[in-house]
Formats: structure tokens, sequence, C-alpha cells
């Protein structure tokens, strides 16, 4: 005798096959988005674990900003330009972009880089161009506390301590590019304005952006190791040998 399937048990096999051809679908997509993901990303990513490859763009993102500061301070600061001997601040900004990024010296300077530079660029002694000698000192900083590289993969190593000091080292030049003044009591370069006719706290907010990248890489970064430290303790514990292959 044939069975009859009851009204509940219909209902049953309709909502399995509607489950069936709902999580097929998602598979598939979900196959086509890693395929997609594959051919849109760069071969060197495949080197690069979650950390490195966050550490990479925010770095870039962290010289975005410092190269977006440097366009905003000329504008503000048009005196300094012409220190540069560039007629205009596209050619100035390119200097101090390569400079960077090459990790060469930035002739004003004196060879000096990194603290030792953002010191000189913010005392009444230096009488160069401010702007790019100000921008230059930072991310030469940042390149530093990096281990000298602007793209990481597995085998760099980047220590946290040092990516966390570079976030305290910017809040302290923030600070000193909104107080420090000349001989005539104006600031040695105009940024932040809180005035009767409006605000500007547009530098405030691009600095505050690089503090809070560096600062969440530092936590990702203590993680990792953490973690290192972590599987390493519990391998012993419960008496596992370490994979080798």
């Amino acid at each position: 005798m044939a069975r009859v399937s009851t009204p509940f048990q219909t209902r049953i096999r309709l909502l399995a096959c509607l489950t069936l051809l709902f999580t097929s679908g998602c598979s598939q997509q979900q196959g086509s988005d890693i395929v997609s993901q594959f051919r849109e990303g760069k071969p060197q990513e495949f080197l690069q674990t979650s950390v490195d490859r966050m550490a990479t763009l925010s770095m870039h993102d962290n010289l975005d900003s410092l190269y977006l500061l440097m366009s905003k301070l000329y504008l503000r600061n048009p005196q300094e330009l012409k220190k540069s001997g560039f007629l205009d601040a596209r050619a100035a900004e390119k200097q101090v972009r390569e400079a960077i990024e090459l990790q060469q010296p930035l002739p004003t300077l004196g060879g000096k880089k990194d603290l030792a530079a953002l010191s000189y660029a913010m005392s009444p002694e230096f009488l160069g161009d401010r702007v790019g000698a100000f921008i230059y000192a930072i991310g030469s900083m940042l390149v530093t506390a990096h281990g000298n590289r602007l793209e990481f993969y597995m085998t760099d190593a980047i220590n946290p301590v040092f990516v966390s000091n570079a976030a305290r080292n910017i809040e302290k030049a923030t600070w000193i590019l909104s107080q420090r003044q000349n001989k005539n009591g104006e600031p040695l370069l105009f940024s932040n304005e809180i005035s009767e006719e409006g605000s500007n706290l547009s530098f405030a907010v691009e600095f505050g952006k690089i503090v809070a990248r560096l600062d969440l890489l530092t936590q990702m970064l203590d993680e990792r190791y953490r973690r290192i430290g972590l599987n390493y303790a519990q391998s012993l514990l419960f008496l596992n040998f370490l994979p080798v292959q």
C-alpha cells in the first residue's frame, strides 16, 4: 500500500527543498566571490598574512593622510612654499613624497630624519621650508617605526612598541604644531583655527586618523604575538607535538 504524506510532512519536504536550493545558491555565490577576489588580488598578497596586509594598507593610508596635510599646510602657509624653491605646491610635495618613500634625506634638513628632523623643523632656528620639513620628519619617523619598510610580508617583523611610540610622537607633534610660536608671537605654522569667523579643525582630525590606525595596528600586532605564545603554551600543556609540514 502506498504511503500517504500528511500535510505536515509535505511542508517539511518543501522547506528542505527550499533550504537546499538557497544554500547551493549561496555556495555558488561565495565561490564566485572568492574567484573574483583571487583575480583582483596581486601576486605578492599570497606572501602576506592578514596582519601584514593590514600593516601595508595602514602605512599607505597614513602616508596619504600626511600628503593631504602637507597640501593643506601649504595653502595656509604660502610663505613656506616660497622658501622651498619650487614655483608650485605640487613640485614641492613631490620632492617630499619621494624623499619619504625612497628613504632619502631632504636637502633642507642637512641629513636629519625621524625625531631629529622633527625637532629641528619645528625650532625657531630652522629657516627653510617648514611645511616640507615637518611632513618629511613625520613620514620618515613612520617608516623607521615600521622597520624601514612600506610593505610587509610573512618574513617581516614589526615591533608593536615602536608603532605605539610613533602614535604618541604624532600626538606630541600635533600639539607642537598648534602651540609653538615665533618671536613675534605667531604660530610657526598656521593649521587649526578657532575664531569668530569659524572653526577649522581638519588638521587635528586627519592627525587623529593616523594615530587611530597606528593604535589599531599595535593591538593587532600584540594579539598576533600573544597568540603565538599561547599556542606554544597550549602545545606544552596538552603534550601535543608541533606540526612540521
